[in-house]
């Protein structure tokens, strides 16, 4: 969570989509981006829904989930601050296969289609960076699938904390982050008091330090294969 607000200029600046693109073509870009406040447990957008723009978090906390038809719901992922989620969606031009939901007060960025779609038809850099950025969440996926049906609780809590530190999906978000008990049950799936023992055991093994509103990793390679 940001102490002091930030610009859309910085927060583009920092967008590691943004290296590949001019000066000109970035002010061009911000001047489209449509800019949004949801409030903690509002809706981003929902499952359904046409898919009009790519999402960044400029700063908060969302999360992707799903809810069947017998009401059971599965949440997918979550996004902090500095993440883009919904490339693949455009890219299949497909109606939104889930849901996004805001876990505390989150400031959300639009980018419309039309101009997603120029960067993707006139710059290299840009493909380059949804293929990577593709791949990446590809195998973040596929490891939270093998986390929710192979690992303990414990462990889930700590590959679910480890995934939010992904360096190519949420660049620039350092060691620490605030999140509290619950946000990381929604997450890793298990209920609030779990996530207290979690930590408790991963703290003692010397991977994060607990702290008010938030945690530090302390060693992420350990964090992210916690279990294995």
């Amino acid at each position: 969570m940001t102490t002091q607000r930030q610009t859309l200029p910085d927060f583009l600046s920092t967008c590691r989509w943004a290296q590949s693109v001019s000066a000109e073509e970035l002010q061009r870009v911000a001047g489209e981006i449509v800019e949004k406040k949801v409030p903690n447990g509002g809706y981003v957008c929902r499952r359904g829904e046409d898919v009009t723009s790519w999402i960044g978090v400029v700063d908060g906390l969302v999360k992707m989930s799903n809810l069947s038809p017998e009401g059971k719901l599965t949440t997918l992922t979550g996004v902090p601050s500095g993440g883009w989620f919904g490339e693949g969606s455009l890219l299949k031009d497909e109606p939104r296969r889930y849901d996004i939901l805001a876990l505390r007060d989150s400031r959300i960025v639009c980018m419309p289609r039309a101009t997603f779609n120029r960067l993707l038809n006139t710059n290299i850099g840009f493909n380059r960076f949804l293929l990577v950025q593709l791949n990446e969440r590809l195998g973040m996926f596929i490891a939270l699938m093998e986390n929710e049906r192979l690992l303990e609780p414990d462990a889930r809590v700590a590959r679910s904390l480890g995934a939010l530190f992904n360096p190519v999906l949420y660049p620039g978000i350092g060691r620490q982050i605030q999140i509290s008990q619950e946000e990381i049950g929604f997450l890793a799936g298990v209920s609030r008091q779990r996530v207290n023992q979690a930590l408790q055991v991963l703290e003692k093994a010397g991977l994060l330090r607990v702290e008010y509103g938030g945690v530090t990793v302390v060693d992420l390679s350990s964090l992210q294969t916690f279990g294995a």
